[in-house]
């Protein structure tokens, strides 16, 4: 997906100059300007600031065109749709990956698949947003911040909270850590 194109028709859309973009996320007018240029991507926890000063949920930004007149029950591991931005500035695969099952906009629940590389996070700024989210950890470990609570989770651990409290997730481990996780309703 082109973040910075669907990200500026967007903006354009809700009659917003990057500047007014900016201000409202606390980002510079430059920043906006780069990564609508793709020239920089931003980290999920900007994405997510940027989506939120315009009133769009990562689901719907992300949202993938599915035929509304049949019901979709079974997708394929190609068939998720990324949602993560890619690491523009690195040379190494994808540092972060969330794949979406299906349309999320269409459900009350969304489901993610999750990657972190080792050193991957959600950003430096923590993220907040209106649902729970849960998960269980496959493989790997993930350090987890929920408003001033940091647990590092392995193999079969868990977690569940209310997502308006501020968080982040960041691998401390040395392999990559999966993790499968739900939000509802659907707004990151």
């Amino acid at each position: 997906m082109d973040i910075g194109h669907r990200l500026r028709a967007i903006r354009k859309k809700r009659g917003l100059s990057q500047r007014e973009l900016a201000t409202r996320a606390g980002l510079t007018n430059g920043t906006i300007s780069l990564i609508e240029q793709n020239k920089t991507s931003p980290s999920v926890a900007s994405l997510k600031s940027l989506l939120d000063a315009i009133q769009v949920s990562m689901a719907e930004f992300f949202a993938t065109l599915e035929d509304e007149a049949q019901s979709r029950y079974f997708y394929t591991a190609e068939e998720f749709t990324e949602i993560a931005p890619p690491d523009a500035g690195s040379s190494q695969a994808q540092l972060l990956s969330l794949r979406q099952l299906g349309n999320a906009q269409d459900h009350a629940l969304q489901l993610l698949h999750e990657r972190y590389a080792p050193g991957a996070d959600t950003g430096p700024g923590l993220l907040s947003h209106e649902a729970e989210e849960a998960g269980v950890v496959i493989r790997g470990e993930i350090e987890i911040t929920v408003d001033e609570e940091v647990r590092v989770l392995g193999p079969g651990d868990g977690y569940l909270f209310n997502s308006r409290l501020p968080h982040r997730f960041r691998n401390v481990g040395a392999q990559d850590c999966e993790i499968i996780s739900a939000c509802t309703p659907p707004s990151f």
